[in-house]
């Protein structure tokens, strides 16, 4: 397609990229964007008078894809309206239901199927020539891992999210992402160094691991589990203060991953494990590996090897089937292991699962009710684990100004807000000091004083300050 393109240089473009989703997403927006630049486009924030708009889709569950629909709706009004040029539509939702939006929607001028970021600028150019509706979207999603990775980051510099793998082989029965991203497919370790590095040259100081299942990095390419080896390679780059592992899959923690995460001093405490269920039988159904009594032995062996391991995980409630005694089992088991963090979704069936087959037994009013009852256990436990933080000092990552919303007192521009090694970028809780004066992205001592469900409190330790 490059080789059909004759564009002088100094034509002026422009691009606006709309990002939905995970951090994932974030990663793929990123790297789209630097495609783009490279070919020429000005990167812009206008809402209006963009030559290009990408609409960076996800469509992992219901609500996620409602916000896609209306976002891809939202776009092509504007461009009715004369506000936008072309619209592109990438991402999960293009590469699950491109061809149905395609007939709906004749006003999105090319769509782009998932892990095809390389081909952004070639589409692009090809919809401002007004060359017809451009489908590009593999039957079979396939990841395509860019030779040369020039991201333009749109989130905070001091903190970056890098991708190390994409797609799934495990085949949960509740879930859609093996359709969506295909199989597992890891990045070349090279590359990874390669792109960390350039993070940290940008100004990042916390690295942040991701996958679909992290702990699966490196068995289709090496034949082994490299992610020991990549956490040990990332911890030399000078600049790295933090590394922060996500979607760990329980049954693929074993102990040389565990023994790497608690002798690399700058890999975070930090697990994030979804487990999904307690309950055997609902496990068994979901096709989960392991169960309730090999989760509680891998966590006792994670908080014996990292006494002050900080473990999120989230769980699925309505999963069909789940009975009022299999929802006690959960319960019960979050009562037992108190997790720092918990994440809770409302079961939806979701096409092309196995899931989606079976009878729907628990309503839409009891699903809500049940994840409102799991948060509201959470929110103590939660409570008590930050309470046990007060007195100790922690390294925060100091992320802006402004003090706690419910202290009436925390005002003027003597607080600041950031984050310890127990809170990830988004999805946890923030730590709060008073009488500081750090700007973003330097980190500092802080003693904790306070406590709430979500939030931790502090001032300066003064007697050191890391720079």
């Amino acid at each position: 397609m490059k080789d059909t393109l004759a564009h002088e240089a100094s034509v002026s473009k422009t691009a606006l990229m709309i990002n939905l989703g995970c951090p994932k997403n974030e990663v793929d927006a990123e790297e789209m964007l630097g495609v783009l630049a490279e070919r020429g486009y000005t990167i812009c924030a206008d809402e209006d008078g963009a030559d290009v708009v990408v609409v960076n889709t996800c469509g992992f569950i219901q609500s996620a894809k409602e916000e896609a629909i209306e976002a891809v709706l939202r776009a092509v009004e504007r461009k009715r309206a004369g506000r936008y040029g072309r619209v592109i539509v990438t991402g999960c939702l293009s590469q699950r239901y491109g061809f149905d939006l395609a007939k709906e929607l004749p006003e999105v001028d090319a769509f782009l199927g998932a892990g095809q970021m390389g081909c952004i600028a070639d589409v692009a150019d090809h919809v401002l020539n007004g060359e017809g509706l451009i489908f590009q979207v593999q039957p079979q999603a396939h990841h395509r891992w860019l030779t040369h990775v020039n991201r333009v980051r749109a989130g905070a510099p001091w903190s970056a999210y890098l991708k190390i793998s994409e797609g799934c082989d495990h085949t949960c029965t509740f879930c859609a992402i093996p359709v969506m991203r295909g199989r597992h497919q890891s990045k070349p370790l090279a590359r990874v160094i390669e792109e960390a590095r350039r993070l940290c040259e940008e100004g990042a100081r916390e690295i942040n691991l991701i996958a679909q299942d992290s702990t699966q990095y490196g068995l289709d390419i090496y034949q082994r589990v490299m992610l020991p080896e990549l956490l040990r390679r990332l911890s030399e780059i000078e600049e790295v203060r933090w590394l922060r592992l996500f979607y760990c899959y329980p049954s693929r923690l074993t102990d040389e991953v565990i023994e790497a995460i608690a002798g690399l001093p700058k890999v975070c405490a930090y697990i994030d494990m979804p487990l999904q269920h307690s309950d055997d039988e609902l496990l068994r159904r979901m096709r989960r590996a392991g169960n309730a009594e090999s989760y509680r032995k891998l966590i006792e062996k994670l908080r014996t090897a990292i006494p002050d391991v900080a473990l999120r995980t989230t769980f699925i409630v309505g999963f069909p089937g789940e009975s009022i005694a299999q929802f006690q089992r959960l319960i019960d088991f979050i009562n037992e292991i108190r997790f720092d963090h918990v994440g809770v979704f409302e079961y939806s069936a979701e096409e092309g699962t196995f899931a989606a087959n079976l009878a729907n037994t628990v309503s839409a009013h009891e699903k809500r009710q049940r994840r409102n009852e799991l948060m509201k256990l959470q929110q103590g436990i939660s409570l008590k684990k930050n309470q046990e933080w007060m007195g100790r000092t922690l390294t925060v990552l100091i992320e802006g100004c402004g003090g706690p919303p419910y202290l009436r007192s925390a005002k003027g521009n003597s607080w600041r807000r950031g984050r310890t090694f127990r809170d990830a970028p988004e999805v946890d809780g923030l730590t709060f000091v008073r009488n500081c004066d750090a700007e973003p992205g330097e980190m500092v001592l802080v003693k904790i004083t306070g406590a709430t469900a979500y939030d931790l409190i502090g001032e300066p330790d003064r007697r050191q300050v890391k720079d």
